[in-house]
């Protein structure tokens, strides 16, 4: 035999009642499925091939006298293993896709967070008394613009200018923090 060719593949009976069965009753087996998945047509098509398997596996059930058709009995398995599945999937935590993975933001650990305060705390303290009285009312305060400027007897521009210097002083002395203080 050379190495292009192939042995005949020999079809069993089993296979050819399977392949009827499929015909047969494929689409009304699926389409229940797919109900029960609330039109998951990728698990529906799952539990097709699984509720077949089960066909192939209990042949006695499919050549049984008390029933005219075997489609009661199919639709039943096929209907049990849906709700297996279901309950298979709400005893588990929800899945997580990549996307939502890329996309959640990364939470410092609480030594991360004592870090970049020590950071910040140090920056501070790097800026003019002006800018850093301002930065501190209106940043780590929450006072705002009007608030800082009737406490430091100012105009409330001055505030506004005094806080883009001092911001813009951090991200010079921050560099690694520069996308947090925008």
């Amino acid at each position: 035999m050379t190495a292009g060719t192939t042995l005949p593949h020999r079809t069993t009976t089993a296979e050819h009642e399977l392949a009827a069965l499929q015909r047969e009753h494929g689409r009304p087996l699926f389409a229940l499925l797919l109900r029960l998945c609330d039109g998951d047509r990728q698990r529906a098509e799952d539990l097709l091939q699984e509720t077949l398997v089960r066909a192939w596996q209990h042949p006695e059930a499919l050549r049984a006298d008390a029933f005219d058709s075997v489609r009661p009995w199919l639709l039943t398995v096929a209907r049990r293993l849906a709700i297996d599945a279901r309950r298979a999937r709400q005893a588990r935590p929800p899945e997580v896709g990549d996307a939502v993975l890329e996309n959640a933001r990364m939470i410092a650990d609480h030594a991360e967070r004592a870090a970049a305060m020590l950071d910040v705390r140090e920056a501070v303290k790097t800026l003019t008394p002006e800018h850093r009285e301002v930065l501190v009312l209106v940043y780590f305060q929450g006072a705002s613009v009007a608030e800082a400027a009737e406490t430091l007897g100012i105009p409330p521009g001055t505030v506004k200018s005094r806080a883009y210097y001092a911001l813009r002083a951090l991200r010079r002395v921050l560099p690694g923090y520069a996308a947090d203080l925008r």
